[in-house]
């Protein structure tokens, strides 16, 4: 497992060069790899879970495991096996495009990034690879990063993202600390007790705060859309089968160690029931390709999540049969919009019509999968909203509400599945007339997922019934096989299927009137999306900053000193305020008269440097008081040192005057008030950093190493400057790291000064 998370991020890096080296068959190459590990999932069929763990940080109990059960199995099929028609179709997309060989990167280490938190065994594992899809799906939305709209909505989407990983961080942390491990399987092992556990709540919000956010359910839905900025195969590839399932993944995973309670089902089933709804209606308002099929996105992962928040068996089996349906079905439908507007240069589906005469392949798979989102025999999709409509007729006391709910949405997304699967194809007179088919490349990829759509439809129990079955018990957290529900195209005339012939007649009824619900529906406010309320809070958030930075960073240095050196005092003043302090008097007795000369000599300096108003005069009142301590190393037996100090007051007061000789002579005079208070601040800051000095000086946390310096210095260091052979011998390592500091900067001053022009003032 850990091979191929490493195989799909060594195939990102290598991909831009294998790109320039071969053009568009990089695209397939790259493919290959990806149906490999495609291939390595679908033959891992027995001895599930499979565990592989490398020793992270031991000291922390802290490993880097890998898990694969039927849950991350049917995922990481989904991710690898979409991934590598992705990686096909992209070639002849991007065909031409300067950066195409950076897209095939970015979307391999997504791919990897996506498998890294599918098969983590870890919370923190988890985490890590959650965040690296947040960045590399960042990368991926503002592809196209000279066009404003594409680099707004990619900070969207990891401002709302990011900002929702991180309280899931907090949970996921509390959730370890209440188990004891951040291993997934013991955690699930303790899962009862978890309930009891006072923190049992906050872990719950937080969990579901990422959750909701990654899989954009109300009110986070708003950023799905927005994204839909990104190339047709970024959109197709994380909005319809990968990132916006990561939440429900996590949803999931986690539903056998934080369902069964109120608060769970509550929160998610109600999250879920306003995201189905309000997704799909917001669909079918829609003209655009993309913008629809984001849409209809939003409220399938509603529906998905509702069905885990039901938590039933039944519930559990439908969220996983209906996942695998919509991958196929919206996966399908993105890469023909993408065909669309790659063909014809139209976006929207009111500009198009007739199409299938000279796109017959395009229209093949458009109408596969439309017909398998639109819920029709003997498609994957009737299965899976079966299964959903049975499901949420068994929620108890909410179950009528959640049935009318979930067929209410059925109906919607049927009329969108005509909107964009049927009509541009077969309605209408052919427009535009520029329209032809494009290369087999782009249409394999559609017509392979609808004629998955299709197949899985017709022998559903054996096709996606073993995936489902082994998915569903690790949700569950039940032996495979255990109450498992049959998956079949019929069961008799029940209750679900006239439900869904209702949501079939209501949906056909809203394809047809689907101009009028559109003008109807224009005068929705914007703000019902939530762009308006991020906008609110982005802007709310930069009119605090812009306050809080003039506040605190006025242009004036004075301030900023005064600011910093009280600070200090008043922190560390409070704490060493129950300290016992050093006794001094001691120390007074071995004064010497030279010595007390000295020292008054620096003091009357660094006094005179404070109140001179002539510039220069400051300047050499502060070399006064530079050289004051160089003797003062001198007088206690440090001439290296005090050579040092010699070399480097001599600099810093030729570089001052230099400075200072074309300024003003007189520094400006302030209000004495003013240079009272910053004598005060400066004099505390003094007070404060002696007693620190003289504290250290009594501190001894281990035994002293001067006595090994002195010993080791000539015999293994062959020097009798102690200094140096530490400097060059003991610390060597450190001396060469700042040595090489300074020769870095030294050549960025270098390269700057070669950049000012020759004939500059």
């Amino acid at each position: 497992m850990l091979l191929t998370v490493f195989a799909a991020f060594a195939a990102a890096a290598v991909a831009p060069v294998l790109h320039r080296a071969t053009g568009r068959r990089g695209a397939t190459i790259l493919a290959v790899v990806a149906a490999g590990i495609t291939m390595y999932f679908a033959q891992a069929v027995g001895d599930l879970p499979r565990v592989e763990r490398i020793d992270w940080a031991p000291a922390l109990g802290l490993d880097l495991s890998f898990r694969l059960d039927g849950l991350s199995r049917l995922f990481a099929l989904l991710i690898t096996g979409i991934g590598s028609l992705i990686l096909l179709y992209s070639g002849p997309y991007m065909a031409g495009h300067e950066f195409a060989g950076r897209l095939l990167a970015l979307l391999l280490a997504f791919l990897g990034s996506m498998l890294g938190l599918v098969l983590a065994g870890n919370v923190l594992t988890l985490y890590v690879f959650w965040e690296l899809t947040s960045v590399t799906s960042y990368l991926l939305i503002g592809f196209e990063h000279e066009r404003p709209r594409a680099r707004a909505a990619a900070l969207q989407a990891l401002i709302v993202t990011t900002t929702g990983g991180l309280a899931m961080l907090a949970g996921l942390v509390l959730l370890g600390q209440m188990a004891g491990s951040y291993d997934l399987a013991v955690i699930a092992g303790r899962a009862a007790a978890l309930p009891a556990d006072p923190r049992y709540p906050a872990v719950v919000v937080l969990v579901l705060a990422g959750a909701f956010t990654k899989s954009a359910q109300f009110p986070f839905h708003f950023w799905l859309p927005n994204a839909m900025e990104a190339p047709t195969p970024v959109s197709a590839y994380l909005h319809s089968s990968t990132m916006v399932k990561a939440g429900v993944y996590l949803l999931a995973r986690l539903s056998p160690v934080l369902g069964g309670t109120a608060l769970w089902f509550w929160s998610v089933s109600a999250a879920g029931a306003v995201t189905m709804i309000v997704g799909a209606a917001f669909a079918l308002a829609q003209t655009e390709f993309k913008r629809i099929l984001a849409y209809s996105t939003v409220s399938a992962l509603g529906l998905i999540t509702l069905l885990i928040g039901i938590g039933s068996d039944a519930a559990a089996d439908a969220a996983l049969a209906f996942l695998l349906a919509h991958a196929f079905y919206k996966g399908a439908l993105f890469l023909v919009a993408g065909i669309v507007s790659h063909e014809t240069g139209e976006k929207s589906v009111e500009k198009v019509g007739g199409l299938a005469g000279k796109m017959p392949m395009t229209a093949a798979a458009a109408l596969l999968a439309a017909l398998s989102m639109a819920g029709l025999p003997p498609f994957v999709g009737f299965v899976g909203k079966e299964l959903a409509i049975e499901a949420a007729l068994g929620a108890g006391s909410a179950a009528w509400v959640f049935a009318g709910l979930t067929v209410a949405t059925g109906a919607l997304l049927a009329g969108v599945a005509g909107a964009v699967g049927v009509a541009p194809f077969f309605a209408g007179p052919m427009r535009p007339a520029i329209a032809h088919e494009g290369p087999a490349a782009l249409w394999i990829g559609p017509l392979v997922l609808g004629g998955l759509a299709l197949c899985a439809g017709l022998a559903p129990g054996w096709t996606i019934g073993p995936l489902v079955e082994s998915a569903s018990a690790a949700v569950r957290g039940t032996a495979a096989g255990a109450g498992h529900a049959s998956l079949g195209l019929w069961h008799g005339f029940t209750p679900t299927l006239m439900l869904g012939l209702t949501a079939l007649v209501i949906g056909a009824a809203f394809y047809a009137s689907r101009d009028r619900y559109r003008a109807a529906f224009a005068g929705w406010p914007e703000g019902a999306s939530g762009s308006a309320a991020y906008a609110w809070a982005i802007d709310a958030l930069q009119r605090i900053a812009y306050a809080q930075t003039r506040f605190l960073q006025g242009g004036s240095l004075r301030r900023y000193l005064r600011v910093t050196l009280g600070t200090a005092v008043v922190l560390i003043g409070t704490r060493l305020a129950g300290v016992e302090l050093p006794d001094l008097s001691s120390g007074w007795r071995d004064l010497r008269l030279h010595e007390a000369l000295l020292v008054a000599s620096v003091g009357l300096a660094a006094a005179t440097t404070t109140v001179s108003r002539s510039r220069l005069g400051a300047v050499a009142a502060l070399g006064v008081v530079g050289y004051g301590v160089a003797l003062i190393f001198v007088q206690f037996g440090a001439p290296d040192l005090a050579m040092t100090q010699f070399v480097i007051e001599t600099l810093t007061v030729l570089l001052l005057v230099f400075a200072l000789y074309r300024m003003p002579p007189k520094i400006p005079g302030k209000r004495r008030g003013w240079r009272w208070l910053d004598m005060a601040v400066a004099g505390a800051g003094g007070v404060m950093m002696t007693l620190l000095v003289l504290m250290a000086l009594d501190v001894q946390i281990g035994a002293s190493i001067a006595e090994y310096f002195l010993a080791h210095s000539l015999p293994d260091g062959h020097g009798r400057n102690v200094v140096n052979v530490i400097l060059v011998d003991f610390r060597g390592a450190d001396t060469m790291g700042e040595i090489t500091v300074l020769g870095l900067a030294a050549t960025g001053v270098y390269a700057l000064l070669k950049l000012v022009p020759r004939d500059a003032p």
